[in-house]
C-alpha cells in the first residue's frame, strides 16, 4: 500500500482541526450549557481554527515542499492512516452529530478529551517522523497547546463533579 505524501498528511491535520472546530462550534450552541461553559467551549473552538491556519501555512511554505522524511515513512504513513480512520469523528458531520447528540455537558467534555487525545497521537507521530526542524518546532508548539487543552478539559470536567 502506498504511503501518504507529506501534503496528504498535512491535509489530514487540517481536516482534524476542522472537525474539532465543527464539534466545538456545535457544542457552543447547546441550550443546556451555562455562559461559563459556552465561553470555555468557544475558546477551544477558536484554538482549532488557529491550528488549521498554521497547518495551511505549513502546506504553502516553499521551504517545506520537500520535507525530509524518516526511512520508515511507509510504515508511519500506514500508522497515521489507522489513527485517522479510528478517530472519534472522521468528518465535520460526525463531529456535529456527536456535539448535538451528547446527553449533557459531561459527555461533551468526554468526547472533546477523546478527540484531543486522538489529535495528540497523530501530531506526535508526525513530529517523530519529519526531519525538518522548522516543521518539528511548529508541531511541538501545537502538541503543547493540545496537551493544555486536554488538561483544561479534564480540570473543567472535575468542577462539574464537585
Amino acid at each position: 500500500m502506498a504511503a501518504y505524501s507529506v501534503n496528504e498528511v498535512v491535509e489530514f491535520a487540517v481536516q482534524i482541526e476542522r472537525n474539532g472546530y465543527a464539534f466545538y462550534h456545535e457544542a457552543s450552541k447547546r441550550k443546556d450549557i451555562d455562559p461559563k461553559a459556552k465561553e470555555f467551549i468557544e475558546f477551544l473552538r477558536d484554538e482549532e481554527l488557529k491550528h488549521e491556519k498554521i497547518f495551511l501555512s505549513l502546506r504553502d511554505d516553499k521551504e517545506l515542499q520537500n520535507l525530509e522524511l524518516t526511512q520508515d515513512w511507509e510504515l508511519v504513513a500506514e500508522y497515521l492512516k489507522t489513527i485517522v480512520d479510528s478517530r472519534i469523528f472522521n468528518t465535520e458531520d460526525a463531529a456535529i452529530k456527536k456535539a448535538a447528540g451528547a446527553k449533557d455537558l459531561m459527555e461533551v467534555l468526554e468526547f472533546a478529551i477523546s478527540f484531543e487525545k486522538d489529535t495528540l497521537l497523530y501530531f506526535h507521530s508526525l513530529n517523530d517522523n519529519f526531519g525538518s526542524s522548522k516543521t518539528r518546532d511548529v508541531l511541538r508548539k501545537i502538541i503543547n497547546e493540545e496537551v493544555s487543552h486536554v488538561l483544561r478539559l479534564n480540570d473543567y470536567k472535575k468542577t462539574l463533579k464537585a
